[in-house]
């Protein structure tokens, strides 16, 4: 198997992404977050204090050299729009580069994007005025660091026509979870397996599967010949992985390309926090001493939008009301009045009052939490204010019979809907 690429030179690779185009799928709902995607996408949810999801393949993009990209959206896609709107419209309009939003205009035969295939079938018309060499299909729920430059090269380098990329992970974490791909000792894809109960080994790892990320490349000529016959066949679901990949492996050149870290060669960071446990546990690896997914990095940064907010302020020294954060991240905008803050994550303009405490949780923007409250590993959505004197992630079978949300690793959700407090459905 391929696992690096030969033709490293920046021109070579510069070339590649000027000529692709990459489609970013950001239109998934994210039903397995529960009420913390009532009203908005999975990829406009926040992450990490400060950022939205779908930043991260936008930033992929632009740190990568790609200037050309498309979203396309359409569950709940009001935040998720009004957030690309306000943060990514500094490119400079022209044709070589811009975000465009595509949203789900029924543009083809009066029906919404009906799967990941559809979706793109459904903007044929825009990706031709753009004429790229390659169309980058990237999932916009994931939260990871890429340089798609080296996807591209190993794409031309295996001569293929689509390139899937891959994550190795073993056997036993795969099976009846994750699609996987089986492959020959050159990594062309021989067969696509939709969450197999014994998923293949790759060839000479012994325990461990290529599983698909949803992030493909095509050579475009491909891509239209593939939408459009998947459009005309009858009984499919439109999707890239369940119906277009199965399809072609056999007639077509088609490779997988291991997701790496550059520097180690092992696996690299990559989360799908598709779940309120895995989206708590994201957040909080972030504020370890040494985080895998570094966001400190000036060489690869992740844009953003956000509002111009005064710094972090933590107020009152006395005994049993100090304004303290510890091992924590606290965005800008917050303020921490007497009150103890402890392995958490707060995002932007939280207050936090007096004798209050914060422990192991994720606050998302706009909460106020009120004097004496105790909130222990808990997910706070945006915009709730706490009560003072109330205890979160204390008593489980409090927190259910209030109408919050615990999971079964005991991760308490809190919304402002739950607490009675009605919000715009579009924040």
């Amino acid at each position: 198997m391929i696992t690096s690429v030969h033709k490293e030179d920046a021109r070579y690779v510069s070339r590649l992404t000027q000529q692709t185009l990459a489609l970013i799928l950001a239109g998934g709902q994210g039903s397995r977050l529960r009420e913390l995607t009532g009203w908005r996408a999975k990829p406009a949810l926040y992450f990490g204090g400060k950022y939205r999801i779908i930043d991260f393949p936008l930033s992929n993009c632009i740190n990568s050299g790609i200037r050309r990209m498309g979203v396309l959206t359409q569950y709940k896609a009001h935040s998720l729009i009004r957030h690309l709107v306000q943060g990514w419209s500094w490119f400079q309009t022209s044709q070589r580069e811009f975000v465009e939003i595509l949203p789900a205009s029924q543009r083809v035969g009066g029906e919404w994007y009906r799967g990941t295939a559809d979706a793109v079938y459904q903007n044929l018309d825009i990706i031709r005025t753009h004429a790229p060499s390659y169309v980058l299909i990237l999932a916009g729920d994931h939260v990871y660091k890429m340089d798609y430059g080296h996807f591209l090269a190993a794409h031309v380098e295996f001569e293929a026509d689509m390139t899937v990329c891959c994550l190795e992970v073993p056997v036993e974490e795969a099976a009846g979870q994750l699609g996987v791909m089986k492959v020959d000792k050159n990594g062309r894809v021989l067969e696509f397996l939709e969450k197999p109960e014994e998923p293949p080994s790759i060839p000479g790892k012994p325990g461990i599967c290529l599983a698909s990320m949803g992030n493909y490349i095509f050579n475009t000529e491909f891509l239209y010949e593939q939408c459009i016959k998947d459009a005309d066949t009858p009984d499919t679901q439109h999707d890239f992985g369940k119906n277009v990949i199965p399809r072609i492996i056999k007639d077509y050149r088609v490779y997988a390309y291991p997701f790496r870290d550059p520097d180690t060669g092992e696996q690299a960071y990559w989360r799908d926090v598709g779940t309120l446990d895995a989206f708590w546990e994201a957040n909080m690896e972030l504020v370890s001493v040494t985080p895998q997914l570094n966001m400190y990095d000036m060489d690869w940064p992740i844009y953003t939008h956000q509002i111009q907010s005064p710094p972090a302020k933590f107020v009152f020294d006395e005994h049993n009301r100090r304004g303290e954060a510890i091992q924590s991240m606290v965005s800008g905008g917050c303020v921490v009045s007497g009150a103890s803050v402890r392995g958490s994550l707060l995002f932007s303009r939280v207050r936090v009052h007096s004798y209050g405490r914060v422990a192991d949780s994720v606050v998302l923007p706009d909460v106020d939490v009120g004097e004496g409250c105790d909130i222990r590993r808990a997910i706070i959505d945006r915009g709730a204010k706490i009560d003072p004197g109330m205890q979160i992630g204390v008593d489980h079978d409090e927190d259910r019979a209030r109408g919050f949300r615990v999971t079964d690793k005991g991760i308490t959700l809190v919304t402002p809907e739950m607490l009675g407090q009605a919000l715009h459905f579009t924040r």
